[in-house]
């Protein structure tokens, strides 16, 4: 064991029994290099945040340049800050009309803490509906929307009035009532188990919403950028929401998120009382400055065009796959944000443990143990793809018993 590896286990929290343990030396493009000298592919992106690959020079130029100008100067909204401006006008610019104000955050966890507590100060109401399977966060009131019962029950009492619907039931929408101040859901739920819904949900979502005068919140934190094959996994329903969280990939490696809305709404936050809201280093100018360069970097590569054609072979590749393996029960996904269901949970792990042997980076969902996650960069390359799908081949073959 090495030095760095004793410290890291004495000295850094576990999340985990037994954490992967790679001893990071550095990252660029799909790779992740070790202390040790070999390079892991990486098809998980960081848990999705690598959409424009690792250490991507633009953005490492943006924050160089604004890291010498200035660092965090005051809370958030208070003062006229470029790098927070020009890239909440560049979002504004691509979102819907009803999606033009931006309040800016440190992850993902904390942009739906944010539009949950708009939408209950909005509305005037208390009660939540969330879907069963779904995932948005890990604090009190993030952990109080997740669908997922063991994660929650060792924190309760969370938050009241939170009712959780199965994911995918156009029937279950009418326990949506007045009542209601606010439905989060997931477009696609990923922790879930890269779960699609079919085309009516999400459009009758919008419309139960509308007819009884709840928030409709999408949580784009993993499907956003690019991602799916659009820059926004909602353009594949033409749903817009009425609050619209991102982060991961939005910072191009760099810890920002954002809850969205529309400029009547947001104003909800600014009175009765003033401050009703606040953060310290949300929207900090350097995770800004590499926000927008990573933004534009996606647009002028059009990498969400590009996650589509990848994403596309990839999925033909592991179905081909699948028809050749009966431990694969299942691939499903949109664009490069994928999921390869396998027959059991020991299976499953043994599959994972082989592929990182052989240098391949993959990630299970946290709400479903038999589900691999893969979601590699959207900058991937053919070759990079071919090298991915061989060590998968191997991996499976490996993994019997």
């Amino acid at each position: 064991m090495t030095s760095q590896r004793r410290r890291f286990r004495r000295y850094v929290c576990p999340t985990s029994p037994d954490p992967i343990g790679l001893e990071v030396d550095h990252a660029s493009g799909s790779y992740i290099y070790t202390a040790d000298g070999k390079a892991y592919l990486d098809f998980i992106s960081g848990i999705g945040v690598a959409n424009i690959g690792h250490t991507n020079r633009a953005v490492v130029k943006a924050i160089k340049a604004q890291a010498e100008k200035y660092l965090h100067v005051m809370v958030y909204g208070e003062y006229i800050q470029s790098p927070q401006v020009d890239l909440a006008a560049r979002l504004a610019q691509l979102l819907p009309k009803e999606l033009s104000q931006i309040y800016f955050t440190n992850s993902g966890t904390e942009a739906n803490e944010g539009a949950l507590k708009l939408a209950k100060k909005f509305t005037g109401r208390k009660r939540l509906i969330s879907f069963e399977g779904s995932f948005h966060g890990d604090t009190h009131g993030a952990c109080s929307v997740t669908g997922r019962a063991v994660y929650r029950k060792p924190f309760e009492p969370l938050l009241p009035g939170v009712t959780f619907l199965p994911f995918n039931d156009l029937d279950a929408l009418k326990r949506i009532d007045d009542s209601v101040a606010a439905v989060i859901t997931e477009p696609i739920q990923g922790e879930g188990g890269m779960r699609i819904p079919d085309d009516r949900f999400l459009p009758a979502l919008r419309a139960r919403c509308n007819e009884v005068g709840a928030v409709l919140i999408l949580d784009e934190v993993q499907t956003g950028f690019g991602r799916t094959g659009t820059l926004f996994a909602m353009e594949h329903w033409g749903v817009v929401p009425d609050i619209l969280t991102v982060a991961k990939s939005m910072g191009g490696g760099m810890p920002l998120g954002a809850f969205i809305s529309s400029p009547a709404t947001m104003k909800t936050l600014s009175v009765d009382p003033p401050l009703s809201h606040v953060t310290t280093f949300g929207g900090h100018p350097v995770c800004c400055a590499a926000g927008l360069a990573s933004l534009n970097f996606i647009l002028e590569k059009d990498l969400p065009r590009r996650a589509a054609v990848t994403g596309e072979k990839l999925q033909a590749a592991l179905r081909k796959l699948a028809r050749e393996n009966d431990a694969i029960r299942a691939v499903r996904g949109k664009g490069l944000l994928i999921g390869l269901e396998l027959s059991d949970p020991e299976r499953t792990a043994r599959f994972v443990r082989q592929c990182l042997k052989r240098g391949l980076i993959l990630g299970w969902t946290l709400h479903a143990d038999t589900v691999v996650r893969i979601a590699p960069p959207l900058t991937l390359s053919a070759m990079e793809m071919r090298k991915g799908l061989q060590i998968i081949q191997t991996a499976l073959k490996k993994s019997e018993r």
